[in-house]
């Protein structure tokens, strides 16, 4: 069963900076799309970005350009969000993601999730 673990979130100042990081273990990392999504109470789960498999194209969400970079290290079976100039409106439960096949926006196409680690952001 594949497994992914998040850490790193925590409580940040507005205009701080924050880096979270995804662990995948029983599967072949390199070979997998991965995702950052987020889900603020009472909202839909967001895009936030994502990263094909050898490291590129990469895509981000409209709301995160700019201030957000994902990154992966195959080596480490380790994804990685630096998020920077955070803003109150980036709390959230931010949750990653990965599929064999898939690349894309939409949640629906990512197999496996993880459990989320909450990032708040104090104005």
């Amino acid at each position: 069963q594949v497994q992914l673990v998040e850490s790193g979130g925590g409580l940040v100042q507005a205009g701080g900076s924050l880096r979270v990081s995804c662990t995948a273990s029983r599967l072949t990392f390199s070979s997998y799309t991965m995702a950052w999504f987020r889900q603020a109470p009472g909202k839909e789960r967001e895009f936030v970005a994502a990263l094909s498999r050898r490291g590129g194209p990469i895509d981000y969400g409209d709301s995160v350009k700019g201030r957000f970079t994902i990154s992966r290290d195959n080596a480490k079976s380790t994804m990685y969000l630096q998020m920077n100039s955070l803003k109150p409106e980036d709390t959230a439960m931010y949750y990653c993601a990965a599929d064999l096949r898939s690349y894309g926006s939409s949640p629906a196409q990512y197999a496996y999730w993880g459990q989320g680690t909450q990032v708040t952001v104090s104005s």
